[in-house]
């Protein structure tokens, strides 16, 4: 008898494998898009609440980021080199009209360098339509906290100071909601054809 029915135990085990198998496969988005650049995730971000102020000098909030597509990169003006290097780009690939509603949003992580008209005349100097926004240091830090960017003050000799960041940029959705991350280094080609293969997603 138990010689009979050993093979019991395994053949149990080897259902219930096929069966998390199916389980696990149900739950994984087949139809989630590759990028090249990034990452798309599962499900959208949340960022919630936040109350920064734009380079026009207005208040700018979660409301703002509603109704558009947006790419976010956190930075300051006084950065050498990321952060010029990104916002270029992203004035390359907004040309190419891969996304044509699409906003580029630069949130300064140097509030106590960066104020709004400092800000104007630098996003602007890439391009016109690029939107700063700066305001409280804490507020900042909690904004940045919810996107997963890093950020501290590096003191230099002399007094003077730089800000170590993460250098990611972020897509949100028409909810203003977190859809996509993009990391380095960018490539503006690669970038724009992202942006078609998800547009689609976007346009609800």
């Amino acid at each position: 008898m138990t010689r009979r029915h050993s093979w019991w135990p395994w053949g149990l085990a080897a259902v219930c494998a096929a069966l998390l198998g199916f389980w696990v496969a149900r739950q994984v988005d087949s139809s989630a898009p590759q990028l090249a650049s990034g990452t798309w995730f599962p499900a959208p971000r949340p960022i919630g609440a936040f109350a920064l102020t734009a380079h026009t000098g207005r208040a700018f909030g979660a409301a703002d980021l509603n109704g558009h597509p947006t790419l976010v990169f956190f930075g300051f003006t006084h950065c050498p080199d990321v952060c010029p290097t990104t916002l270029v780009k992203l004035a390359q690939l907004k040309k190419t009209g891969a996304m044509p509603d699409l906003r580029v949003l630069f949130v300064s992580v140097d509030p106590g360098r960066d104020t709004p008209a400092v800000l104007a005349s630098y996003v602007h100097a890439f391009d016109p339509d690029f939107i700063g926004a700066t305001g409280d240091a804490a507020e900042i830090a909690r904004l940045a906290q919810k996107f997963g960017v890093a950020v501290a003050r590096v003191d230099l000799p002399g007094g003077d100071y730089a800000m170590d960041h993460s250098a990611a940029v972020f897509l949100l959705d028409r909810q203003g909601e977190i859809v996509a991350v993009f990391t380095p280094p960018f490539e503006v080609a690669p970038l724009a054809a992202d942006l078609r293969r998800v547009a689609a997603r976007l346009r609800s």
